[in-house]
């Protein structure tokens, strides 16, 4: 029973965590701001949080850093951080719901990548669902003849969430890499990176132009969707199977296209929704094992 209680402690931390996450384009067009000090403050608050929370529960005190860790570490917090940057100059161009359906492609570039980068055996079976999940994000980003033609603002955020879905892969792929690392530790050291390094790109004086209602949305971004989410995520992880992962992760794209819709009026057409079903189905397939050869859905050996 002890065992039963803490999966679904575990479950029930990684959906509200997933929910939380699904709210996180409306504080993003709240506050107003360009990407990049968005991200500079995302940063600000969400390095406070975890600095917090990891000297709370005694992390400084037995993690140890050798230079590998520490190196690994800073390339993730440089990818982390432009990701940041890319995804929120996407959300401003095509709205909430699509650039998080569409980030959700980022599996597939972790297989391709690791398959390249690795040499991993993809598998036929594999192919097939990447084939399936890039036809339904073309579906799902509703890109068509006339948008190629007449639609430039658009196609730049599709690219630019598909720049921050492959720069979150290479985010994944490292961590990896970093099994030794505590993962609230990885998170405040990729905000001290933003930190460190975003001033120098910022526009000239918009990290000082920040009027009093915008505060809030900041800080929520950073201590709601930084702190708070990825303290529930990284504690229900080691209580869950990978299959029930693989399902849950999904409720974050969801509610961000229910909240779109509701605050904002913008609803996927039944064309993108069947592009997003695609999406989810592929997903599946690759972290499930499904096999699509010698038969249907059933689950590779």
């Amino acid at each position: 029973m002890p065992h039963l209680s803490a999966s679904r402690q575990g479950v029930f931390n990684f959906s509200a965590a997933a929910v939380l996450m699904g709210t996180m384009g409306v504080f993003i067009e709240e506050a107003g701001l360009d990407p990049v000090t968005t991200v500079f403050y995302r940063c600000v608050f969400g390095l406070a949080g975890m600095a917090c929370y990891c000297a709370w529960k005694g992390y400084f005190r037995s993690q140890r850093f050798s230079r590998r860790l520490l190196g690994l570490a800073l390339l993730s917090g440089v990818l982390m951080v432009s990701q940041w940057v890319f995804f929120f100059g996407a959300l401003e161009r095509v709205g909430i719901g699509v650039a998080t359906v569409v980030f959700h492609v980022q599996p597939f570039w972790v297989v391709l990548l690791g398959a390249l980068l690795f040499r991993e055996r993809v598998g036929a079976s594999r192919v097939a669902w990447i084939v399936i999940a890039f036809f339904g994000l073309a579906l799902a980003a509703g890109i068509g003849w006339r948008t190629l033609s007449a639609d430039s603002a658009y196609l730049t955020g599709i690219a630019f969430t598909l720049i921050a879905s492959v720069l979150y892969a290479g985010v994944t792929l490292i961590a990896k890499a970093l099994g030794a690392l505590r993962p609230h530790l990885l998170t405040m050291i990729q905000c001290a990176v933003g930190v460190i390094s975003l001033p120098l790109l910022a526009p000239s004086g918009a990290l000082t132009h920040v009027e009093l209602h915008q505060w809030g949305w900041l800080a929520g971004l950073g201590i709601l969707h930084t702190g708070v989410t990825y303290a529930l995520i990284y504690g229900a992880v080691p209580r869950l199977p990978v299959s029930v992962i693989a399902v849950l992760q999904f409720i974050y794209p969801l509610t961000a296209v229910i909240v779109d819709w509701l605050v904002y009026g913008r609803a996927l057409t039944p064309l993108q929704g069947l592009g997003v079903a695609l999406i989810v189905l592929a997903s599946l397939g690759v972290n499930l094992g499904w096999s699509l050869t010698g038969g249907l859905l059933r689950r590779a050996t």
